[in-house]
């Protein structure tokens, strides 16, 4: 029974994500000429979508100074990563005007793939270092612009076992390249409600810490490994022992 939940749950929610984003892909054609737009139409779509989804899975969400970001925009949302589910609490959260970093297999999955790729958002090439580095350029100069805001997830990718793992220092360079804070957001418990590499969802409580903001003005390219992990030791004070890192081996 649960099996055949977690299934009629995925199917409840690809369906919503495919009708939305075909009258997303639409709208976004019409906004080929501006970015910008294109950016925050894919954070509206956003809102819906992730709305939808966590509620088509169970989950119930509780914040902790949810109000700091938007009081802190524009700045660099950092996020662990622990769950599938992550993307769409990303997208619910996200402020209007903050750019989500993806990976660019992202363009494989069917319709949200393909709205993605026409949002504007950043795709980064994680088997090419230059390409992403260079992407990562572009989108500081695009931010500093138009006074965009990011949401990123500094790990690179998903924890297997819902334990924190080590921040690349990618983030770091971008508010040393924006001069934008950085705000943590902490989140407890979305491995249990959609588990890495699983088909299995099922209702859960999400719990999201949104912690003050950085300031980056200080920062250096030389010390960026600290910054990064000083920001990481920020998540392990507000993470429980179920999602802190296991202590290293003899």
């Amino acid at each position: 029974m649960s099996r055949a939940l977690s299934l009629l749950r995925l199917a409840a929610g690809f369906a919503f994500v495919a009708a939305l984003s075909t009258v997303g892909i639409l709208l976004a054609l019409l906004l080929l000429p501006s970015r910008v737009l294109r950016i925050k139409l894919g954070n509206v779509l956003g809102k819906l979508a992730g709305a939808a989804i966590l509620r088509i899975a169970g989950v119930r969400t509780r914040f902790r100074d949810r109000g700091r970001l938007k009081d802190s925009f524009p700045a660099i949302y950092v996020m662990n990563h622990a769950s599938t589910l992550d993307v769409f609490l990303s997208i619910w959260m996200c402020p209007i005007g903050g750019c989500g970093v993806i990976k660019r297999e992202i363009t494989r999955v069917p319709f949200f793939g393909q709205i993605y790729q026409l949002s504007g958002h950043p795709l980064i090439d994680r088997g090419d270092h230059g390409r992403a580095v260079d992407a990562l350029g572009e989108v500081a100069a695009l931010m500093k612009r138009h006074r965009l805001g990011l949401w990123i997830l500094p790990e690179g990718t998903r924890s297997r076992d819902g334990r924190l793992r080590p921040f690349k220092t990618g983030f770091v360079h971008l508010a040393l390249a924006t001069g934008l804070p950085v705000v943590p957001v902490v989140v407890r418990g979305a491995q249990r409600a959609w588990p890495s590499g699983t088909l299995r969802v099922q209702p859960a409580t999400v719990e999201v810490d949104v912690l003050e903001p950085i300031a980056t003005h200080g920062w250096s390219a030389a010390t960026a490994r600290e910054h990064a992990d000083a920001v990481h030791a920020k998540f392990l004070e507000h993470l429980g022992d179920d999602q802190r890192p296991l202590p290293a081996g003899p």
